[in-house]
């Protein structure tokens, strides 16, 4: 999808480190901060430039993402191309069969154990194996709960000096921290404010639109289905509207009456979270961030003044949270 000129994506870098600091005092144990997918759409180059001091490492999906962004870290996804490239780049190879296993013997390697999500994770009964081949010191496990985590305690005992297993969803179950966390959505959860402009507003008289709705007064954005828009909510001059219409390149959105053309219009940000347009639309918060980070044209800010950062409780009450 090509970014749209008539959508502005605001990311408050600020705000991502105060998450990163707060996670690491709260949990206590390493921060290995996810910036796949290129940090979720924020620009992983300019995240991990403003949280490297504060994370003790950093995890990628495939090598391709991480020689753009040229810092160590573990590659979560299936390892692709030669050895020497990871290397190179000081990245870690995941590894879950014997062949993976062999292929980069000699290097510094972490194990994906499989405990439950059946996906590239290691079975439990080749475990023994590809420890022993690998020569591994490091494993971890895509978990769904915390039981999860156990059960890689369980299995790897204390073959394996560094375990991680909570990603953010974890992150506030004190027994799936293990040895370090490894946190993606709450380091970024508002952090991006989407916009754009109404560009006309007018009244109506009888059924607008291809679906022929009513609303007295409406007006017209500049994005549509076309950038992965569906109705839902909107913050126009702090007033919370709606859009109506979804068509490819523009959307009908209701308005207040003293809502003038050129105003600006919240797409997310400001009240409208992650989470609550995850649960209108049934997915998970971490697609709703991926998708309108990818809307629009991409700047960075700085926030005016620092927020105010909770400790221990209150920390994880506020920062670890998963399911707001």
């Amino acid at each position: 999808m090509t970014r749209s000129r008539h959508i502005s994506v605001s990311i408050d870098l600020d705000r991502v480190r105060d998450s990163a600091e707060q996670i690491r005092a709260a949990t206590g144990v390493r921060l290995i901060s996810v910036i796949k997918s290129d940090a979720y759409g924020l620009g992983a180059a300019r995240v991990a430039d403003a949280i490297a001091s504060v994370s003790d490492d950093f995890a990628y999906f495939s090598i391709h993402e991480a020689r753009e962004v040229a810092r160590p870290g573990i590659v979560l996804g299936p390892p692709e191309g030669d050895r020497a490239h990871y290397r190179e780049l000081e990245l870690r190879p995941t590894v879950s069969n014997l062949t993976d296993a062999e292929r980069f013997r000699g290097l510094r390697v972490a194990v994906n154990v499989d405990t439950g999500m059946q996906r590239f994770g290691c079975p439990a009964g080749m475990l023994d194996q590809v420890l022993r081949r690998s020569g591994a010191d490091e494993a971890f496990t895509h978990a769904g709960d915390p039981q999860s985590a156990e059960r890689l305690r369980e299995l790897c005992g204390a073959r394996v000096g560094l375990l991680h297993a909570a990603a953010s969803s974890l992150l506030d179950y004190p027994e799936a921290r293990l040895d370090a966390v490894r946190p993606g959505i709450a380091l970024y959860r508002g952090a991006a404010r989407i916009t754009t402009r109404l560009t006309l507003v007018r009244e109506t008289k009888g059924r607008v639109g291809y679906s022929g709705f009513q609303c007295r007064r409406v007006g017209v954005i500049l994005a549509g289905y076309s950038n992965h828009l569906r109705p839902g909510p909107v913050l126009i001059n702090a007033r919370r509207q709606w859009m109506l219409e979804t068509g490819m390149n523009t959307t009908f959105v209701s308005v207040h009456r003293e809502d003038r053309e050129g105003d600006e219009v919240v797409l997310l940000g400001d009240g409208i979270s992650e989470a609550e347009l995850g649960r209108l639309y049934n997915c998970r918060e971490h697609e709703i961030l991926c998708r309108y980070a990818s809307m629009g044209q991409r700047s960075y800010v700085r926030s005016d003044a620092p927020t105010p950062r909770p400790t221990g409780a209150a920390a994880t009450e506020s920062i670890l949270r998963s399911r707001d």
